[in-house]
């Protein structure tokens, strides 16, 4: 597949759009890559998911581990090729084993040292196959968590969802992919 969207030109950015760029580069990203350039061709939209996004990504109350985690099995879940290329090597320079890594990729649960780990995959993975969580997953996510940071889970996977959307409907790559985690 390939990109569905025409070229976008910065130096042809509208005023709106020119703001947008601005702020996603000068922010904890510093860079384009995943779905910016997409949606940059609706910029007030393009505003608020990227800053939706910086929260999601640097705010809700999770490790690192853990949202790069919960990114893995939303990418595996929706085969969205740029959101897996571009988050896999955070998510290994996180401290998420690779091999893990790879048996999410799979679309198999792995046998998990650490209880955290196991949790985000089983809430994660509740929600996207029950369209909801179970009363014992939300309870033990709760206890271990907070309901702030449960919250913010759920924001987590709803955004990524969202970018992988996008990512697959728009036939986006991550800038240097030149492989596919999942077959086509």
């Amino acid at each position: 597949m390939t990109n569905r969207l025409p070229d976008f030109d910065p130096s042809r950015a509208t005023p709106e759009q020119k703001a947008v760029l601005d702020e996603i580069l000068s922010g904890p990203r510093g860079n384009l890559n995943g779905p910016f350039l997409g949606w940059i061709h609706s910029p007030e939209f393009a505003q608020h998911a990227q800053r939706l996004g910086a929260f999601c990504r640097y705010q809700t109350g999770l490790s690192l581990r853990l949202s790069e985690l919960a990114i893995l099995v939303t990418a595996q879940r929706w085969q969205a090729q740029a959101e897996w290329y571009i988050h896999y090597p955070i998510a290994l320079k996180a401290g998420l084993p690779e091999a893990v890594a790879e048996m999410i990729r799979q679309g198999q649960r792995p046998a998990f040292d650490d209880p955290d780990d196991a949790l985000i995959f089983d809430f994660a993975n509740e929600l996207y196959d029950a369209k909801r969580v179970s009363d014992a997953t939300y309870a033990k996510a709760v206890e271990r968590f907070g309901h702030e940071v449960t919250i913010n889970l759920v924001g987590l996977l709803g955004y990524y969802a969202l970018v992988a959307m996008t990512l697959n409907v728009f036939g986006m790559r991550a800038q240097g992919q030149d492989s596919l985690p999942f077959a086509e």
